[in-house]
C-alpha cells in the first residue's frame, strides 16, 4: 500500500475538502503556501505564520520577523517568493483571505501561562484539522497493514515513539521501536523489511536530526510507506514522507511542549485499532491476564 508523495507536505492541513477545517484561518494559510518551493528560513516563517494565523494579518514585517526568528529581508524575500510585490501586499492578501480579529487578552498571563494557552491554541488547530479524518484512517490503515511495524522517533520525539509503540504493542502482533541512533538503525529497517514490513511510522520534532532525515530516506529506498508525525507540514522530513500529519509544538518555554504530537499519536493509535479486527479482543485478553496477575494496584 502505498501514498501519492505529492501530498505528503499537507495531507492533513489540506485535504479538509467543504468541512470546517477548510474555513479555519490557518488552513487557508497552508493552502496559500502550497506550490512553493521554499526555503528552511521561509518554511520558518510559514510555520510561525500557520500558529499564528489569527494575529498574522495585523503584524508589521518586523514583527513577523521577531515571531519566526528571522531577519525582516528574509520576510519580504519570503513575500516575493510567494508572488507578492512585498510584505505589504503580502499582508493586504491576508487581510481579505484570513479575515480575523487578533487575538486579545494575552497580556494578561504570565509566561507559565502563556505557554499553556499557546498548547490550547494548538490542540485547536489540530481539531480544526481532523475535521477531515481521512488522512488520519489513511495512516491508520497503512499502519495496521505492516506486519511487523517499525515505529521511529529520535531524542526530542523518542518519548512520542515509545509511548505510541507501547500502546501499539497491546493489539499489533508485531510494533519495532526505533528510538536509539546510530549505525545499526538501518540494520533494523532491513530486518523488518525482510519480515515483511510495507510501513514505518515517524514522529519528528524540533530540533531535527539529520539522522531522522537520512533514515527516512533509507526507508523509502527500501520500499516502505513512511507516515510522519510532525511539528509542521513544513518540517525537514516532508520531503521523505509519503502521508505527513501535522501538529505543532509550543515553543514558549525554554524546551519545547508536544501535547498536540502525543495527543495525534493516541488518534492514530485508535485509527490503528478500527483497522486490526481483533484488537478488542487483544485488549480484553490483557485486561484479564492483568487482572489475573495482579498488574495495577486499582
Amino acid at each position: 500500500m502505498s501514498v501519492d508523495r505529492s501530498t505528503a507536505a499537507t495531507a492533513a492541513g489540506t485535504s479538509a475538502g467543504t468541512s470546517g477545517a477548510a474555513d479555519s484561518p490557518a488552513t487557508r494559510l497552508q493552502a496559500l503556501f502550497e506550490g512553493h518551493r521554499l526555503t528552511p528560513t521561509q518554511r520558518r516563517i510559514a510555520h510561525s505564520m500557520v500558529r499564528r494565523a489569527a494575529d498574522v494579518p495585523f503584524l508589521s514585517s518586523v514583527e513577523l520577523a521577531e515571531l519566526a526568528g528571522v531577519s525582516q529581508p528574509s520576510v519580504t524575500r519570503f513575500a516575493v517568493a510567494l508572488g507578492f510585490d512585498g510584505y505589504p501586499a503580502l499582508r493586504r492578501h491576508l487581510r481579505e483571505v484570513v479575515p480575523a480579529e487578533p487575538t486579545a487578552g494575552a497580556g494578561e498571563y504570565n509566561e507559565y501561562q502563556q505557554a499553556v494557552e499557546a498548547e490550547i491554541e494548538n490542540l485547536r488547530h489540530l481539531a480544526e484539522l481532523l475535521a477531515d479524518p481521512r488522512p488520519v484512517q489513511r495512516a491508520g490503515r497503512i499502519l495496521a497493514a505492516s506486519r511487523p511495524l517499525p515505529v521511529l522517533g529520535l531524542r526530542a520525539a523518542a518519548s512520542q515513539a515509545y509511548g505510541f509503540a507501547y500502546f501499539a504493542a497491546k493489539v499489533h502482533p508485531d510494533v519495532r521501536l526505533l528510538n536509539e541512533g546510530g549505525t545499526m538503525i538501518h540494520d533494523r529497517i532491513d530486518a523488518a523489511v525482510r519480515a515483511g514490513a510495507s510501513a514505518l511510522l515517524c514522529f519528528a520534532l524540533p530540533r531535527h536530526p539529520r539522522e531522522v532525515v537520512d533514515t527516512l530516506a533509507y526507508a523509502q529506498d527500501a520500499g516502505l510507506t513512511v507516515v510522519t508525525v510532525a511539528d509542521s507540514a513544513f518540517a525537514p522530513v516532508a520531503r521523505h514522507s509519503d502521508l505527513l500529519l501535522p501538529a505543532a509544538v509550543g515553543t514558549g518555554l525554554a524546551f519545547d511542549t508536544a501535547c498536540a504530537p502525543m495527543l495525534l499519536g493516541r488518534v492514530l493509535l485508535e485509527a490503528l485499532c478500527d483497522d486490526l479486527p481483533d484488537a478488542q479482543a487483544r485488549l480484553e485478553e490483557f485486561d484479564a491476564k492483568a487482572s489475573s496477575r495482579g498488574l495495577f494496584v486499582e
